[in-house]
């Protein structure tokens, strides 16, 4: 790997209630799950990608990613995905920061690494995260490694909230349009999943 290099990761590990339960990564969009939509946009753009989940990490089995479960016991949210994937990160050469990735977000946009990475530089920023139509996206973020024992520690103190944790951080935002598309729809309820349908035949 280069140095400086940058990696990913897609959080995968909630208990999808909105979606009704099970793996909404896995469900189906234009006939492929929508896991595999989101590593065809990021995959690109990525040295190295791994997937956080828990449980049995065999049903991931077919995407060809590293499986890494929350170190944080009892679903404690993106935070401790996060931090699963700054620890995944730490252990390769070179890794200064880690970009996070909602799994359900089909339509992530092909300059999502550069331009997040490109103004965290510009303003000195320790985190850059994305935004679009006016609203932030803080699970699809540039991270660096070096908050990774911060962030392990607030998450043992019971901080579960992006925005609490970033608040004390330098953060910058990147703003996307969010017409005729937003890159950030996420589909998180089973009508949200019926209109990515839609908008993909569209």
């Amino acid at each position: 790997m280069p140095a400086e290099t940058i990696t990913g990761v897609i959080l995968a590990g909630g208990q999808s209630r909105r979606m009704g339960g099970g793996d909404k990564a896995l469900r189906l969009l234009a006939g492929r799950p929508m896991l595999a939509h989101v590593i065809a946009r990021a995959g690109p753009q990525i040295s190295e990608l791994a997937l956080n989940a828990n449980g049995d990490a065999g049903r991931f089995a077919g995407f060809g990613l590293p499986v890494i479960a929350d170190s944080v016991a009892g679903f404690a949210g993106p935070l401790a995905g996060i931090l699963a994937g700054l620890d995944w990160a730490a252990a390769l050469p070179g890794c200064v920061h880690l970009l996070s990735l909602p799994a359900d977000a089909p339509f992530l946009p092909g300059d999502l690494l550069a331009r997040l990475a490109a103004a965290r530089r510009a303003a000195g920023a320790d985190i850059a995260v994305a935004a679009s139509g006016g609203r932030t996206h803080p699970v699809v973020a540039l991270w660096p490694l070096a908050l990774r024992e911060d962030l392990r520690a607030a998450l043992l103190a019971g901080e579960r909230k992006i925005d609490r944790f970033t608040a004390a951080r330098r953060v910058t935002l990147v703003e996307w349009p969010a017409v005729p598309l937003d890159p950030f729809f996420n589909a998180n309820t089973p009508a949200e999943l019926a209109e990515a349908e839609r908008l993909l035949a569209g």
